[in-house]
């Protein structure tokens, strides 16, 4: 079966079944993992990544950008 298939199932059926719940507990378990989940990803990421994040920030701001047609004719053999 198709991945993206069988995870939009999966979601309809979780949706489905959400929409009956009536145990509150049930309800409040859910928001507590949907609030884990939101997890600032920046939190989660080395500090290597964060300065190179922060370094191609400043980088824009600066005004020390590529344009697209470059990128791509860079890395064309890979696209």
């Amino acid at each position: 079966m198709n991945i993206k298939l069988d995870l939009l199932n999966k979601k309809l059926e979780l949706i489905q079944w959400l929409s009956t719940v009536e145990d509150s507990t049930i309800l409040e378990e859910i928001m507590d993992l949907r609030k884990r989940q939101n997890k600032d990803w920046w939190n989660s990421i080395s500090e290597n990544e964060k300065e190179g994040i922060e370094k191609g920030l400043k980088d824009a701001a600066s005004g020390k950008l590529n344009p697209h047609s470059s990128a791509r004719k860079l890395y064309e053999k890979w696209l």
